[in-house]
């Protein structure tokens, strides 16, 4: 079997969220089933589409569970040709650029997921038991450019793979990118949530008093007891707070830059003594009983 677009997605699909069985040896009862399980009905329908342009036949489709045929014929053509699909055992095929991109963007379809916790967390992740097909991912993501990090679970005896910073999230979406239309759509949120806006701080002071309380009550972070952190991409927003700060509160900070784990710089204003962190109480821009949750 030759691949193509359409092929080279419906083993994906078959990979992650699909399967190629028959009945066990000792049940009287024979099938063959290709099926392939998902709530999505535009993945379902995808698969339904492209498994009849491949095998001339059309697939049951049942909204909101799965889309299965029973064939002998094609189960043997998949097995033969690439093997078992189970969850430990599946394997990345080796293909052209073009196809290897579609086999991502349907794999990550089904397995992925695309997190955005504002100006904090933003990430793509997949979970897998199947460490050496993990791999074949990471290669071929690694391939178009795209860095990740891997990780082990051992109380679950799972992987994942994590996909960070503005370049990679807006490379994966240039290069693969998501058919599932919520994966699609959060996407765009977390690349929006990178935009970097410098922060206008007003020329008149008690405009500018207001403005620096909403933004610290925006921004400020409790991490843990005697520790509250500011965080921007631009250290000029920083500095520039560290000077209101004094000149409003009385509160001494410094600005420090920070790198994390991909390499990315940040800056981040850190506030760790209790004397200072009782202004910012007794100024109502942090919250009492929020502070005494986290033990200051």
């Amino acid at each position: 079997m030759k691949f193509d677009k359409n092929l080279t997605a419906i083993h994906a699909y078959l990979c992650a969220d699909g399967y190629v069985i028959k009945n066990p040896k000792n049940q009287k009862h024979k099938y063959y089933r290709i099926g392939f399980r998902n709530t999505n009905l535009v993945l379902l329908e995808d698969f339904q589409k492209k498994f009849k342009r491949v095998f001339r036949v059309k697939p049951r489709l049942v909204e909101g569970q799965r889309c299965e045929i029973g064939s002998k014929e094609i189960y043997e053509k998949l097995t033969k040709e690439f093997g078992s699909f189970y969850s430990w055992e599946w394997k990345m095929p080796e293909l052209d650029e073009k196809l290897s991109r579609i086999w991502l963007r349907t794999y990550f379809d089904c397995e992925g997921w695309v997190f955005c916790k504002t100006h904090q967390n933003r990430h793509i992740g997949v979970d897998c038991v199947n460490e050496n097909g993990l791999n074949q991912v990471i290669k071929a993501l690694n391939d178009i450019g795209i860095k990740t990090i891997k990780k082990f679970y051992k109380q679950r005896n799972i992987y994942r793979i994590l996909i960070y910073g503005k370049n990679n999230l807006q490379k994966f979406k240039e290069e693969i990118n998501f058919l599932h239309p919520e994966k699609n759509k959060k996407l765009k949120e977390v690349l929006s949530d990178f935009i970097v806006y410098s922060w206008v701080f007003p020329k008149e002071e008690g405009e500018c008093k207001l403005f620096v309380y909403r933004l610290l009550k925006e921004k400020i972070r409790i991490k843990k007891p005697y520790f509250v952190r500011i965080i921007s991409k631009e250290r000029d927003n920083l500095e520039k707070l560290k000077y209101y700060l004094k000149k409003f509160y009385n509160i001494k900070c410094k600005v420090y830059k920070r790198v994390n784990g991909i390499g990315t710089t940040y800056y981040e204003i850190d506030i760790n003594k209790k004397e200072e962190i009782e202004k910012l109480i007794n100024y109502n821009i942090i919250n009492k009983i929020l502070v005494k949750k986290n033990g200051i």
